[in-house]
């Protein structure tokens, strides 16, 4: 006799137990934008952070630069040139960075720099305000001749001004402004994006380098107000230049799902005419990279990287940024310049001045992350490398929108991320500027 045994029962249970299992499981995932610290994640990797990684390449001041042999400067010069810098800090530093590179290309005689004000960046200190012009005229001897005085001749006209920011394609200085210069002998210039640094003679690029990192020194009150603010961080300290203002994210035309309403609000009132994008498109343009991380988002990050939470970290950044709770709710020792030095020096100081205490602090900082490759990122990032600081680390948008993308959560996610920004720190990737740094294979 054959005994037929039924497994139904049994097997409906076992489908029903497993599959309540994988229910547990995946609701237990920590979602993109976690609140909670990543201990288990952190315990799978013992704990090592994204530092201990051991690079392959870094980026060193080239020795053509800081080493070279310069010819000597021509006794009489095509005449005078003023830069005329505009934006923020950063972006009028990059600026008058490239003119001295210009001036010099040009047989040009340096006029100090005009630092535009601009109402938008709540600015209106210039350039003496700034940095010591004794130690930038000091420390470019040899690589270019600068003017703190003009010659009477000049002193009273003002430059004819040629306008190179918004020309299109390769632009080149000997073509287009060396005419105008030859002509008027006294020109200002805007320097365009698109110029042809590959055809600088290796002096001209010299001076553009020189100027960049070794002339900009703080002016001794500004620097000792910076200084004051360094020594009151606790140590040792990670400096975070964290972008996620509402003009910021209007520019980008990127949607968020989750701000508060004062952001919604914040975000709409500075849009403008800037649309944000939708469909297609929208998700296209996240995938790229063109989205700022949340405070949110970059505190999923930094766990991923194994930076505990009760690191010390100083904001670089304004006093504008949304939704910082996303940040400071899981990292909780979170300090800024206005929340340490409350003088009333500090309440009167401008844009300029407030950029140039989070630069002093960060290119000094024990380790410095960026969630926003702009101006400023740039800028610290080369003066860390000349002063062998290599604890810098860009956070990759591109890499957080495409993991999302694919659908990765809680661990699978932060495993990704912790592979993209390893891989990224091992090859030294974003830590300089190619012009005046070269990779260097340890």
């Amino acid at each position: 006799m054959v005994v037929r045994v039924s497994v139904k029962p049994t097997f409906t249970i076992a489908v029903v137990t497993l599959s309540l299992l994988l229910a547990v499981l995946l609701f237990s995932l920590s979602p993109p934008f976690s609140q909670t610290p990543l201990v288990s994640t952190m315990e799978l990797r013992e704990k090592e952070d994204i530092w201990s990684v051991r690079r392959m390449f870094e980026w060193r001041p080239c020795k053509w630069w800081l080493q070279g042999h310069l010819p000597v400067l021509p006794a009489q010069s095509n005449g005078y040139i003023r830069v005329d810098c505009y934006g923020g800090l950063n972006q009028m530093r990059r600026d008058l960075c490239d003119g001295v590179g210009i001036a010099r290309l040009l047989n040009a005689t340096l006029v100090l720099p005009k630092f535009e004000v601009a109402a938008y960046w709540d600015e209106s200190s210039g350039f003496t305000d700034v940095f010591d012009v004794e130690y930038f005229i000091q420390q470019l001897k040899g690589f270019i001749k600068v003017a703190k005085e003009l010659p009477p001749e000049i002193a009273s006209k003002e430059p004819v001004h040629v306008d190179c920011s918004k020309r299109k394609g390769q632009f080149d200085y000997i073509e287009s402004v060396l005419p105008s210069l030859l002509e008027h002998r006294y020109i200002s210039i805007t320097p365009a994006m698109s110029q042809r640094r590959d055809r600088y003679p290796q002096y001209a690029k010299a001076a553009l380098c020189q100027a960049c990192y070794n002339a900009l020194r703080l002016t001794r009150s500004l620097e000792k107000k910076a200084s004051e603010l360094f020594e009151a961080i606790p140590k040792p300290f990670l400096s975070l230049h964290l972008r996620f203002e509402p003009d910021m994210v209007a520019y980008s035309q990127c949607v968020y799902t989750g701000l508060s309403p004062d952001s919604i609000k914040a975000v709409e009132d500075a849009r403008g005419d800037r649309k944000p994008l939708t469909g297609e498109l929208a998700e296209l343009w996240r995938k790229r990279g063109k989205c700022p991380l949340t405070p949110n988002e970059t505190a999923f990050i930094l766990q991923a990287l194994s930076i505990p939470t009760d690191t010390n970290i100083y904001l670089a950044a304004g006093d504008g940024v949304m939704e910082i709770e996303g940040l400071t709710s899981i990292y909780t020792n979170v300090v800024t310049k206005s929340s340490l030095l409350s003088g009333e020096d500090f309440r009167r100081m401008h844009g300029n001045t407030k950029a140039a205490l989070d630069y002093y602090v960060s290119i000094n900082s024990d380790s410095y992350i960026m969630t926003y490759f702009g101006n400023m990122d740039k800028m610290v990032g080369a003066m860390r490398a000349v002063k062998g600081l290599y604890k810098t680390l860009f956070l990759s948008r591109k890499a957080f929108a495409e993991f999302t993308a694919l659908g990765l959560r809680g661990k699978e996610l932060s495993e990704a991320m912790w592979k993209a920004h390893r891989d990224d720190f091992v090859m030294g990737r974003g830590s300089a500027l190619p012009d005046c740094f070269c990779e260097i294979k340890l």
